[in-house]
């Protein structure tokens, strides 16, 4: 965990009220999640207005000691290659049976040396370790070690260009999440490999998933299949879920 000097979330929140309530009084102009549309949204679009306003970009969440680590339940899908259920992906079952071996994390569009990172590629850049706590959407949360590579370090090799606006994610079991660049060069974001002083588990995204510290647990994506970045945003339709969720 490294040990710094640091701006609290705390701390920002009680010295930005004074710069919500100007926004709030004179009008928006921070830019708006690009999925909001409708009424139905409105209270999304406040809440990642009000975040964005408040909490100053790289400020980072709490870091808690091994003291902390607590029991971390899987949830949602926990083997995208099981046959059994109504999704399942047979690539990743292959990959699942030669343990992660020929497994690669592509990373393609608005970047100037595209390729593939195996683990053992991942595994050579400066790793980072992070105790932190998960809040589920589901209302329960956990406290795990995670170990991984900041996601910056893995976009700055790979070189985003200046017109670069989102990372999205693609998984093995389906999903499809987008987050803006505040988010990807965030300290904390980082592709995680390791979870409690071991390789990150299958029911916990093995061989690789995202830990997006500073939202809901839902956006800390698993299984990651491939990264693009793109310089508009990739809207998946209404799956129910709100883009962001800051915390």
């Amino acid at each position: 965990m490294e040990k710094k000097k640091i701006i609290t979330r705390r701390k920002a929140i009680v010295t930005g009220l004074a710069s919500l309530g100007g926004l709030l009084l004179a009008g928006c102009s921070k830019p708006l999640p690009p999925t909001y549309g409708n009424i139905l949204r409105m209270g999304d679009a406040l809440t990642y207005v009000a975040h964005r306003t408040l909490l100053p970009g790289q400020s980072l969440v709490k870091e808690y000691a091994h003291r902390d680590i607590s029991s971390f339940p899987a949830t949602g899908t926990t083997n995208p290659g099981d046959a059994s259920k109504q999704f399942s992906s047979e690539d990743y079952a292959n990959l699942h049976r030669d343990a992660f071996a020929n497994w690669t994390l592509p990373i393609e569009g608005s970047v100037s040396r595209p390729g593939s990172y195996s683990l053992a590629d991942l595994q050579k850049f400066p790793s980072r370790k992070q105790i932190t706590r998960h809040t589920c959407e589901e209302g329960w949360t956990a406290i795990a070690e995670w170990t991984g590579v900041p996601l910056s370090t893995v976009l700055q090799s790979v070189g985003i260009k200046p017109r670069a606006r989102y990372v999205c994610f693609y998984s093995y079991d389906g999903w499809i999440d987008c987050i803006d660049l505040l988010d990807a060069f965030h300290p904390q974001t980082i592709l995680a490999y390791g979870m409690n002083g071991r390789n990150l588990p299958v029911p916990h995204g093995a061989p690789l998933r995202l830990r997006l510290e500073t939202q809901i647990g839902y956006k800390s994506m698993k299984y990651l299949q491939k990264i693009v970045v793109t310089d508009e945003f990739v809207d998946t339709g209404d799956s129910g879920w709100a883009w962001y969720v800051g915390i």
